[in-house]
Formats: C-alpha cells, sequence, structure tokens
C-alpha cells in the first residue's frame, strides 16, 4: 500500500501542476478537481465515496487522490455498473472489496438501493461522484437519491461534485407521472431534464422529494468554466454501453426501445449507435447481436440477423445542434414492424421508461411526432419553472 500511495502521491502533485493552466485555457474543471473547495470539509471526517470509473480527478481515480492526501476514506458505494464500471446494465452487483485499494464495496444496486443505516453509521460524510448522462430513466440519479434520503435520516452530510450533463443543452419528453415511478424514473421530470447532477441534488433537495419530508445537508462543488451550453465530451464512458459521444447523443432517443423487441445494438461493436430487428421491413443496416463479456452477455436478438439503421452520423450533424430528441426513430419502427401486437415485448417496462402510459397508446394510435411533442407542453413549462430555481450555471 506504501508503494502504492507515493505513485499516486506524485500523479496527484503533476495534476496541481496542471489546474491553474485549465482554468486560464477555459477547459470545464469538475468539481472533482477542485480539491480546495472540499478537502477542508473532509479534515477529520470518516468519508465515504459513492463513485465508480468516472469519479477521476485528471486521470487518477478519486479515491487513490484522496488516500493520497490522506483523507479518512472508509468505505465505497457503488451504483449500477459498479465501483470499476465493468457490469452491464441490469446485472447484479455484489458487494466486496476494492482490489486496489482494500477498501469495502457496499452495492447500491440490487435489493440494497438505499445504504442501510448500519452502513453508515461509521460515516460523517458522503462524497458523491459519478458522471451523469441526463436522461430520467438513467439509474443514477435515483442512485443519488437514496443517498441523500439515508444520509437525511442518518445525519450524514452529503457533498456532490459536480460534473458536466452531455446532454445539458435541451429538456425535453414527457414528465413522468406518479403512478409510473421506479428506479428508472422517481421524479415528475421530463426525459431529458437539462440540469448537471448538482443542479438535480439541489431539486430533490429543494422540492422535498425526499421521504418523509427530509432535507439533506448538501453541499454542491460547482463546475468552473461551464454552462448549460457548453459541449463536453466524457473522458471516460459512464457504462459499457455507451462507449462514445454518439451513444450518448443518441440514448435518449434510443432507450425507450428497451421496452420493445428492438435491439438498440447490444452486443454489437455500436451500442446505442444502431437499432434494428429481424421482423423489421426497413432500413438498410445489418447487425447480428453477440455476447460481449461484460458488456452485454444475452443481448436481444442474439445470434439472429437484425435490419435497421446505423445513426452515427445522425447523432453528430443532427442530435448535437438540436433541442430535443428524436421521436421519428420510435414512430419508424412501429410503422415498419411486421407484428405489431408484439412490438411492445414489455409495455409496462416501456410505460415506466416513458414515464406515462399516454406515448405508448399515442404511437399504437398513429399520432405524428409534432402531435406527441404538442401534449409535453403545459407540463414541460412547468418543470421549466422549478428547474429554474435550481440551477447554478448560465442556461441555453
Amino acid at each position: 500500500m506504501g508503494n502504492f500511495l507515493n505513485v499516486v502521491r506524485k500523479g496527484v502533485f503533476v495534476l496541481f501542476l496542471c489546474l491553474g493552466a485549465l482554468f486560464a485555457n477555459g477547459q470545464v474543471i469538475t468539481g472533482a478537481e477542485r480539491m480546495e473547495e472540499y478537502l477542508p470539509l473532509l479534515e477529520g471526517k470518516r468519508v465515504a465515496v459513492c463513485g465508480n470509473q468516472t469519479s477521476v480527478v485528471g486521470n487518477v481515480h478519486l479515491v487513490d487522490t484522496l488516500l493520497a492526501r490522506e483523507v479518512n476514506v472508509v468505505k465505497l458505494f457503488c451504483p449500477e455498473h459498479g465501483f470499476r464500471g465493468k457490469a452491464e446494465a441490469g446485472a447484479h452487483i455484489a458487494s466486496g472489496t476494492d482490489p486496489k485499494t482494500g477498501l469495502p464495496i457496499i452495492s447500491l444496486y440490487g435489493k440494497n438501493k438505499k445504504p442501510l443505516p448500519e452502513q453508515i453509521k461509521d460515516v460523517d460524510v458522503i462524497l458523491f461522484d459519478l458522471q451523469d448522462v441526463g436522461c430520467r430513466f438513467y439509474t443514477y440519479i435515483s442512485t443519488l437519491h437514496y443517498v441523500m434520503e439515508a444520509a437525511a435520516e442518518n445525519g450524514v452530510r452529503v457533498i456532490v461534485l459536480d460534473r458536466p450533463n452531455p446532454n445539458g443543452y435541451f429538456v425535453d419528453g414527457p414528465v413522468l407521472e406518479p403512478g409510473f415511478k421506479s428506479f428508472v424514473g422517481m421524479h415528475p421530470v421530463p426525459v431529458v431534464y437539462g440540469m448537471t447532477i448538482g443542479e438535480y441534488a439541489r431539486m430533490i433537495n429543494g422540492e422535498v422529494w425526499l421521504a418523509n419530508g427530509f432535507q439533506c445537508d448538501l453541499t454542491v462543488i460547482a463546475l468552473g468554466n461551464y454552462t448549460h451550453s457548453t459541449r463536453y465530451n466524457l473522458p471516460v464512458p459512464p457504462s459499457p454501453n455507451l462507449p462514445n459521444a454518439e451513444s450518448i447523443y443518441l440514448y435518449p432517443s434510443l432507450c425507450l426501445f428497451e421496452g420493445t423487441n428492438i435491439s438498440v445494438g447490444r452486443g454489437t461493436d455500436l451500442p446505442f449507435q444502431i437499432f434494428g430487428a429481424p421482423g423489421l421491413q426497413t432500413g438498410t443496416f445489418q447487425f447480428t447481436p453477440m455476447p460481449i463479456s461484460g458488456v452485454s452477455e444475452n443481448p436481444p436478438h442474439k445470434g439472429k440477423e437484425c435490419r435497421g439503421y446505423y445513426l452515427k452520423e445522425f447523432a453528430t450533424e443532427n442530435l448535437d445542434s438540436s433541442n430535443c430528441f428524436n421521436l421519428e426513430f420510435l414512430l419508424t419502427a412501429y410503422q415498419y414492424y411486421g407484428d405489431k401486437e408484439h412490438f411492445f415485448t414489455s409495455p409496462g417496462f416501456f410505460d415506466k421508461l416513458a414515464g406515462t402510459d399516454q406515448l405508448r397508446k399515442q404511437i399504437v394510435a398513429g399520432k405524428t411526432a409534432e402531435q406527441i411533442r404538442a401534449s409535453w407542453q403545459e407540463s414541460l413549462k412547468e418543470f421549466k419553472e422549478i428547474r429554474a430555481k435550481y440551477l447554478l450555471y448560465s442556461d441555453f
């Protein structure tokens, strides 16, 4: 452990020499990199870190950096995909020990989504550092909710190290209705909410969305040189099936397919950059999903040739410059799917992803994208008024 810490200390020293130059050049500075803001808050405290492979300070993992600065890190919490980010979506995440540091890891995915009182009784501060992608059904904000709730109930402080939202430049989609609350959608927000995870934490607290009216002792370490119009390419993939900027831009448009019989490319080299199915009667792109260890062990349509679309150019040329996600993918797939009775293979899950059953019913009824979007506008306006209260950065 001693040699390991010495190596990390040298890396941290070099990192600090570079941070001043980054500010001067106008590059985005993450909350994790603003150590002068939060290290004083950790002095003499027993610290738990809720993080994963995206929790980095420069090129060094946050936990390794904290240990090099002699912060008393006592345990680690990890979300969906695990602490080192190697598990596919929905996979069982086991608790255990981090082999690099020897620290205990407690999984917050599966049955134990919320830290138990006995799991935080020896903790004074939870340092939360996860890279979000700005979609309601991406479960890191649900993990944030449960961490804040457990902390509020047990008198533990939460410090969120803010990170840019790569989809933070627009707000779009149906707002979740109360009857469709689940781990893939816990709050009355649209599919794309246009907030950083730090701003979102402020909204959870301010709108009193935690159980029993609790509010937690919350501090957000803000970003430097960031606005909601800033385009930001993530330096570390946030999860195995979101490997690049194109997949992240397309994720809001394609994730709803997870409740249908349409593949989004799990089990290929292009997850969330393509869509198709054996029964789709349109498109010229062909692909065959196959198991990929740690990414997609049993992908939909495994071993079957699928027909559909490759969307990389659309992601870079259209989605990055638009202020909405694309509904036409979904409408086109339904229109040209041969067996419409079995298009929605999991209608209940589709409705949870959408936050309502109205979208599914509108698709079946043959509504256009414009008609569907019109039905969202009143609730979107109401959400935007709430959202505005919690923004930390200049808006788009």
